[in-house]
């Protein structure tokens, strides 16, 4: 099976194609240039690299969320325009979910943490034992102070991981909760994991079409909450 995949939650942007567990393909870029500017070239050429097109592949994925609105709608967007042209099936894929995969092989929990400013990240709690992780919370946005009551007695290892790992890290030692960093090249989220994930829900069904590819926001954009104040 092949999975063309894409992340754009956060400040990074990378693709990537994987075949049966095996990363065929890919390009990352994190930069201060936007998505909408960065996202396609980089698709394009690493396919024309690789020798592939997105008809030889069997599904397009994208990290759904959370993450950064605009990051999110600029994945979904081209995600849903690739597999709409190709006649292809679509995966959503958690960012937190993608994340944590990343650190399978590290035994104990996996804590992933995207910055969702004013001291509060999107969060989900993995355990990782002998390369398989399970989930121990859903997605979800949480206060630096909440997560940290949450782990304060819990004594496996903890492993952080996302774009808001060091926000987190430094909040969990400020408050005497041991806790670790993931290795550098784990640290940020990747499309090479959120092609692994999409292989997973592929074989189990859960692909969707390009219409009903959607994204996952965990809480109202700023602008709709100040209607509601």
């Amino acid at each position: 099976m092949r999975i063309l995949a894409l992340e754009t939650s956060a400040k990074a942007c990378s693709a990537a194609v994987t075949e049966d567990g095996r990363v065929a393909a890919s390009a990352f870029q994190c930069t201060a240039l936007t998505h909408s500017r960065t996202l396609m070239p980089m698709v394009q050429a690493m396919l024309k690299n690789a020798e592939l097109t997105v008809d030889d592949c069997d599904a397009v994925a994208v990290a759904n969320g959370p993450g950064s609105f605009t990051g999110i709608r600029i994945g979904i967007a081209a995600a849903k325009g690739l597999a709409f042209a190709a006649d292809k099936p679509a995966v959503g894929v958690s960012t937190l979910e993608a994340m944590a995969l990343g650190c399978a092989g590290m035994d104990g929990l996996v804590v992933c943490a995207m910055d969702a400013r004013r001291q509060q990240v999107y969060n989900a709690v993995f355990e990782s034992k002998d390369g398989v992780l399970s989930r121990r919370t859903p997605d979800r946005p949480i206060g630096l102070a909440e997560l940290a009551e949450e782990l304060k007695n819990v004594e496996k290892r903890k492993i952080i991981v996302g774009d808001g790992a060091l926000l987190c890290y430094n909040y969990l030692l400020e408050h005497e909760i041991p806790c670790v960093l993931a290795p550098s090249h784990l640290l940020m989220q990747s499309a090479v994991t959120v092609a692994l994930a999409a292989e997973a829900a592929v074989r189990e069904g859960r692909s969707v079409t390009a219409q009903e590819l959607a994204p996952v926001y965990l809480r109202a954009a700023q602008a709709d909450r100040l209607k509601t104040q």
